[in-house]
């Protein structure tokens, strides 16, 4: 199996826009968050209102909304894990793409902190370029770590960097990609899924990672700059709620879980908010 962090139909895309939805996140001055749902994304997703609305964008907006970068800064989390349990994921991470219905491509860049089926908690950082799979990187961290990560796409250069203020240490890479998406940004807390090599994905069980704060969040569209509250942009406000049933993949047993994740308003500057580890996300499922 390899690691898949996406949000596209065979990772887990956005399962409904709720008009009402419990622990919804506080409203902002203006303008207000779109919740959604999804199966294995918790935080913020920007992008164009017809996006937001329509889950594609409008070929007729001119010039369309394009992102060329992404960043934002968090203290990477001490999961809690639980001796002789079955393993549990988390990812934190900024990226640009992989919002709309129709997206086939994602460029994302973050850290892991993960639980072992001994109970150990594992933290490192990786970029991933999808439909490339995920890339470990070189760069130490470790829970309460202060993390900084950012994704910048001109024209077919993608650079990702990760920096562990805590350490002083980074990660900075360009890489090459033939068609990046820029159609939206995201501050995202995720599940991953593992996949199969033929494509069969399952969203992973979620850590308990307690509570994750995102701080000196930005983006730049259209040579704009401007935070998660920009009117120039419409936001959404995505909750974790785990599928109630999934399929095993090649036999294997599917890992049931309940635990999910929930973003809290925006600050008032609209550089920061917070997402909670739900340990029951079920009971938020939209009908």
């Amino acid at each position: 199996m390899s690691r898949r962090v996406r949000l596209l139909p065979a990772g887990g895309a956005v399962l409904a826009v709720a008009a009402t939805l419990a622990a919804a996140p506080a409203a902002f001055g203006a303008p207000r968050a779109t919740p959604q749902q999804s199966s294995n994304w918790a935080g913020y997703a920007i992008t164009d209102a017809t996006t937001l609305a329509t889950g594609q964008p409008d070929p007729a907006q001119t010039p369309p909304l394009q992102f060329s970068n992404v960043t934002g800064t968090f203290r990477l989390p001490k999961v809690t894990c639980t001796a002789a349990s079955s393993p549990a994921y988390s990812a934190f991470w900024v990226g640009l793409g992989g919002y709309s219905a129709t997206a086939d491509a994602l460029e994302q860049v973050g850290v892991d902190a993960d639980c072992s089926r001994a109970g150990t908690p594992t933290y490192y950082a990786w970029y991933e370029l999808v439909p490339s799979p995920a890339v470990k990187v070189a760069l130490e961290v470790s829970g309460g770590d202060i993390i900084t990560t950012s994704v910048v796409v001109n024209g077919t250069d993608v650079l990702v960097q990760v920096k562990d203020r805590t350490r002083r240490t980074s990660f900075t890479r360009h890489l090459q990609m033939a068609t990046p998406d820029v159609s939206s940004a995201e501050w995202i807390a995720e599940a991953p899924s593992a996949c199969s090599s033929l494509g069969d994905c399952r969203v992973l069980p979620l850590a308990n990672f307690g509570t994750v704060g995102f701080t000196n969040i930005a983006a730049t569209a259209n040579a704009h700059a401007g935070t998660l509250t920009d009117a120039t942009w419409a936001a959404a406000a995505i909750t974790l709620v785990p599928r109630s049933s999934r399929r095993a993949i090649l036999g294997q047993p599917d890992d049931a879980s309940t635990a999910g994740a929930a973003p809290a308003g925006a600050t008032a500057d609209g550089r920061g908010f917070s997402v909670a580890w739900i340990a029951d996300a079920t009971r938020l499922s939209s009908p």
